[in-house]
This record gives C-alpha cells, sequence and structure tokens, in this order.
C-alpha cells in the first residue's frame, strides 16, 4: 500500500498547457484550506474492473483534490481557445465531434460522482452501466458553444471536488457495484481525472488539439 505524502501533493506541469503553468501555482494558493490537503490513498488496481487500469496509469502522484482542480482549470483553458471549426471537428465520419467529447465527459463525471456517493453512503444496490454513445446521441451537445460547455464542465469538477473533499476517510474505501463490476470509492474518484486525461489524450494525439 501506498503511504500519504507529508507534503501538499505534487502537481505534473506536463499536463498544463503551455503558459498555464502560472496559473496551476496560484491553484496551489488559492486552495490552501486543509480540507484540500486531505489525502484520499491511490487505490490498488483490484479495487476496480481492469478496464479502468489504464486511467489510473494517468494520474500523478499526489493530493486528488489539488490534481483534479488544477486539471479542470487547464482543461477549461485549452476548450475556451478552440474555434468552432475545431468544436466541430471530427478525426473520421463516425467519431465524436470535439463538442460531443466534451459532452461526454460532463456525462461520464456527473455519473462517476454519482456512484461514488452511493457507494460512500452504504448502497448495496447494484448499480446500472450507461451507454456513452447513446448519451452523447441524446446530449444535442452540437448544437451548444464551448465556451457553455467548457463552464459546464467546469462548474462539474467543482462540484465533484466538493463531493470528494467531503467524504469520510473510512469511506473511500467501501466498495459497491456499478455496471455488474465491483468498485471502491476512492477508484471511482482517481478514475475521473484519469478519464479526463485520456480524452485530452485523445484530443491531442487524434483531434490535433493540445
Amino acid at each position: 500500500m501506498r503511504r500519504p505524502l507529508t507534503s501538499a501533493g505534487r502537481l505534473n506541469n506536463a499536463m498544463l498547457p503551455a503558459g498555464h503553468i502560472a496559473k496551476a501555482n496560484f491553484t496551489r494558493q488559492t486552495t490552501d484550506s486543509p480540507r484540500y490537503h486531505f489525502f484520499m490513498q491511490r487505490p490498488a488496481l483490484t479495487e476496480i474492473a481492469p478496464y479502468f487500469h489504464g486511467y489510473l496509469s494517468l494520474v500523478p502522484e499526489g493530493r486528488l483534490a489539488l490534481i483534479l482542480t488544477a486539471q479542470g482549470e487547464a482543461t477549461k483553458a485549452q476548450l475556451e481557445k478552440l474555434t468552432p471549426k475545431q468544436a466541430d471537428h471530427r478525426y473520421a465520419a463516425d467519431k465524436w465531434s470535439v463538442r460531443q467529447l466534451v459532452g461526454h465527459l460532463i456525462d461520464t463525471e456527473r455519473i462517476l460522482c454519482y456512484r461514488a456517493l452511493c457507494i460512500a453512503r452504504g448502497e448495496t444496490t447494484a448499480l446500472p452501466g450507461f451507454d456513452e454513445n447513446a448519451y452523447v446521441a441524446n446530449g444535442n451537445f452540437d448544437r451548444r458553444s464551448m465556451s457553455d460547455l467548457a463552464a459546464e464542465l467546469s462548474s462539474v469538477r467543482a462540484a465533484s471536488v466538493t463531493l470528494i473533499l467531503g467524504i469520510d476517510s473510512a469511506a473511500t474505501a467501501n466498495i459497491g457495484t456499478a455496471n455488474e463490476k465491483p468498485m471502491s470509492v476512492r477508484a471511482i474518484c482517481w478514475v475521473i481525472a484519469g478519464h479526463e486525461l485520456h480524452h485530452r489524450n485523445i484530443l491531442r494525439d487524434r483531434y490535433g488539439i493540445g
């Protein structure tokens, strides 16, 4: 098992866009509240299905609340710079547009937070999975401006961090079932960070953004 860090946590500047490191430093200064330094132990791989292990591997060491806050600010800044043409781009005809990808990030983070909340509160009922393609198809994200989507994603992230900071330390180890797979509260929370980084990599590598 990993030992809690004794420092305020380490943010990986490599995950921030150029020129945004100063803002990350500002984030460190404005998240000085002891709550932000709550250490949620990194999950063992046995706490969640193998499908999610790739997401976990992308997340740097550190305090999760600080990592999520810095990532959210960096992603918002990146998205707000996109032109309408870039926001509409698909790297293949059957792939999501950038707007739809951002909509998927919004939907998925909300669902992951709901799972974390339910399991942290002791829910024993198996939680359902979801069809990400159906959700995107019904989300009408291509009708919305990128600034609007970026603002919503930022709002969702702020709510996610607030939820994570409020979860009792002992409850982070709770195990529940979602999409017929066992998962711990802390594994879900770390996957939130990894899922965003996964799609940031896709934006860079397949959409030419980043």
